[in-house]
């Protein structure tokens, strides 16, 4: 005779809306890691009106969200799962494919960020140490060791402990896990206020700085310069706007949360509205303050120190830059490690993967999904060589996860 598998513990309601913004800083840290590439493809001026245009629609798209929430208080797992229930009437596998496909966008976040917060210390502290392999599986030099397909530097030792941090954050509970992010996220106020506003204020900002790269219908300068027809300026802008969402729509994990919110309809609206603006702020006036400031070319190499050294005069804070440039990442892979483990926990407590995985810890969290992320990142680390690339492929779930979500929505409204 079969026996049905009770899940006793519950997600507890400890959480109110000012705590979901605080896990939805993560999304600054989001724009740090992709913006040096965008300006270098969209030039300064792209990269601002891109940013905005990808934040402004989250606006909207996270207003149905909030919604959804309402409709389903008690599902974890954030959109997917309103994805499932929207569609299961109509095709079933689209349940398993959303939770997937956003399942893994959150959770390579933290091999991602940690590799290239380990780069950072790396480059600032241990200059001598092995960097191995970076972002797109080429080698800065040996490693420690190869595991084949990556050689295994400084940068990814770092990664391994920072991601085993913010599980250890994590696991035991989620009020350990916001007060982090607390702690994070005032540390991320420095340099996002250095970035934003700080270029206005002591004449660095100058618009010489900022142009409209491949968008102004060339590319590459001098002798080398190739025009770009009117299609592939509209390809390359689409293109970017799907790269971007996976930075801009992240305020998505307001609504993971919502059966954790002690009001979850009032709170998952207000949470999600407050961060989309924010979001929407950041997003527009970080790469216009930065770009305008220091100008694309120390934007394009990722030299955020540099960019903080530049801006406020000083290199004996040096050290203190460092700390917070990582801070604004790692608030980023806290909040994708809380997020992914929930995603894993809800579709298991919908049927759509292993059981084992709806479980709550004593702490009332996800421990047994939240270990599993860990482990799978800690592979990412060591196994692979272009972690962005996996990074760019697994945006296609998240992309599509948020067609069916949206698609979704007006069903259930039918």
């Amino acid at each position: 005779m079969a026996e049905a598998v009770v899940e006793e513990r519950q997600l507890l309601k400890k959480l109110r809306w000012w705590d979901g913004f605080v896990i939805a800083l993560a999304t600054p840290g989001f724009l740090l890691g992709s913006l040096g590439y965008s300006v270098g493809d969209l030039g300064g001026w792209g990269s601002v009106l891109l940013w905005g245009i990808s934040a402004a629609l989250a606006f909207f798209i996270m207003t149905l969200y909030s919604e959804m929430a309402a409709m389903f208080p008690d599902k974890p797992g954030g959109f997917p799962l309103y994805a499932h229930e929207g569609w299961r009437k109509y095709f079933t596998l689209v349940g398993p494919i959303v939770t997937f496909g956003y399942w893994l966008a959150w959770s390579v976040v933290l091999a991602f960020l940690g590799v290239f917060s380990g780069q950072i210390i790396t480059a600032a502290w241990f200059p001598d140490e092995p960097f191995g392999s970076v972002f797109f599986g080429s080698s800065e030099g040996e490693g420690y060791f190869s595991t084949g397909n990556a050689a295994i530097g400084l940068p990814h030792l770092i990664a391994i402990g920072l991601i085993l941090a913010v599980w250890l954050f994590n696991v035991r509970g989620v009020r350990v896990a916001v007060g982090f992010g607390y702690l994070a996220g005032a540390l991320l106020m420095i340099p996002l206020f250095v970035f934003m506003f700080l270029p206005f204020l002591n004449g660095d900002f100058s618009s010489s700085n900022l142009t409209w790269g491949a968008l102004d219908g060339t590319a590459g300068a001098g002798d080398e310069a190739t025009s770009v027809s009117t299609w592939e300026i509209v390809r390359l802008s689409l293109v970017w706007l799907w790269i971007m969402a996976w930075s801009s729509w992240g305020v998505d994990t307001c609504a993971t949360f919502a059966p954790e919110y002690k009001d979850t309809v009032n709170d998952t609206k207000l949470a999600l509205r407050s961060a989309c603006i924010f979001t929407l702020v950041v997003y527009t006036l970080l790469p216009l303050g930065l770009v305008g400031g220091v100008g694309e070319e120390t934007v394009a190499a990722f030299d955020y120190v540099g960019a903080l050294e530049a801006l406020t005069g000083s290199t004996a804070l040096t050290n203190f830059f460092v700390v917070v440039i990582v801070a604004s990442f790692v608030i980023s892979m806290n909040t994708a490690t809380a997020d992914g483990s929930r995603a894993l926990y809800g579709i298991a407590r919908d049927g759509m993967t292993i059981k084992q995985l709806y479980h709550l810890n004593r702490w009332h969290i996800p421990g047994r999904a939240m270990t599993l992320d860990m482990a799978v990142n800690i592979a990412f680390v060591l196994f692979i060589g272009n972690i962005f690339g996996i990074l760019a492929a697994s945006n296609i779930g998240y992309v599509l996860a948020h067609f069916f979500a949206i698609t979704a929505f007006i069903l259930l409204r039918r």
